[in-house]
């Protein structure tokens, strides 16, 4: 199976944005609040949106299934307040859980939670276990950075991040870090506030000993990693700087990297520096980078193309495309096979 591990519901229908737009309003003047009751989207809304797009092209580049969760830039954890967050994730975790029941051989859910700068994670539980134990989502996007590119929030490796760590080891399941939407002018969205939370995220874990607390936690770092694996041997230098073990020994039983990079060079490094054991297929396609590469011809965000000519063995390409993700995200791996998959 070809497992793309990090998708977006970015084609949503058109009356979601509309809706989260009155939401939004509504912070400054609440008599223009949206009752749930008005966000009016059919079955076949969303098999038009999923249809004309993700399985489209999933079908044309020869993707079996997508880990699909919420639309990243959409999260906006900075805007409002729990409540804000709480009720959008709500809505948003619901739509891909539907897509996934619309489409179950080719979508299953992961989860967006509805942080708050400044507030507990805790409450973020009850939302993570709906989606675990209602809608069968495999595994959670975590930000660390709900305010939007201010990084008000403690590292990874604090206590404050505990009750989810504790949630996710209870449920095996894996996070994505996955920052949302900067309102800082100085970070594009896409371009350096997701980069730089991805390396960000490297470092805070080099920094601490959080695996020595759970060893079984499973970090995804989305786009390649960032920065890491072009600048491996900084982190490699920085980590006995600070006496920590080897890295394969103190963050790679428990860091994972996708990839989420858009170009062949990219990807001989990725596959070159980092382990393929610790590599998972991922493509974030109609997402951040849509547009045709003029030097190929080709999409950029058409990932299993760099793969297909990485040099790599069969086997490799096999634990990319399908062994890591079953590894990393037992959940899934326990959902195709109850399918017989």
């Amino acid at each position: 199976m070809i497992i793309d591990i990090h998708g977006h519901y970015t084609t949503a229908p058109k009356a979601l944005e509309e809706w989260r737009n009155r939401q939004v309003a509504s912070l400054k003047d609440p008599a223009l609040a949206p009752k749930l009751s008005e966000l009016q989207i059919s079955d076949d809304d969303l098999r038009q949106t999923i249809e004309q797009n993700q399985l489209k092209l999933m079908k044309e580049r020869g993707a079996d299934l997508t880990i699909f969760s919420p639309r990243a830039s959409f999260m906006a954890h900075h805007i409002g307040d729990y409540q804000t967050s709480a009720t959008w994730a709500a809505i948003c975790n619901e739509l891909c859980f539907r897509v996934a029941e619309l489409f179950p051989d080719n979508f299953i859910g992961a989860a967006m939670l509805p942080q708050s700068p400044g507030v507990d994670p805790k409450t973020c539980i009850a939302e993570l276990e709906k989606c675990v134990k209602e809608y069968g989502f495999v595994g959670i996007n975590l930000n660390p950075d709900p305010s939007g590119g201010h990084w008000t929030s403690p590292p990874l490796t604090d206590r404050h991040w505990y009750p989810i760590y504790e949630k996710m080891v209870e449920y095996d399941i894996p996070a994505m870090i996955h920052v949302s939407t900067s309102c800082n002018a100085c970070f594009h969205t896409t371009g350096a506030h997701y980069i730089n939370a991805d390396t960000t995220a490297v470092m805070q874990l080099i920094q601490g000993d959080l695996f020595k607390d759970f060893p079984t936690l499973k970090f995804v770092i989305p786009h390649g990693g960032g920065a890491a694996p072009y600048h491996w041997g900084r982190y490699r230098g920085l980590a006995q700087e600070l006496k920590k073990p080897l890295l394969d020994d103190h963050l790679l039983n428990n860091v994972f990297f996708d990839t989420c990079v858009y170009h062949q060079p990219g990807v001989d490094l990725l596959t070159r520096v980092i382990p393929v054991k610790n590599v998972l297929f991922a493509s974030e396609m109609i997402g951040a980078v849509r547009g045709i590469d003029p030097q190929t011809g080709h999409y950029y965000d058409d990932t299993k193309r760099y793969i297909e000519a990485a040099d790599l063995t069969a086997e490799e390409r096999y634990m990319i495309y399908e062994g890591n993700a079953r590894r990393v995200y037992p959940r899934l791996d326990a959902a195709l096979k109850a399918r017989g998959r």
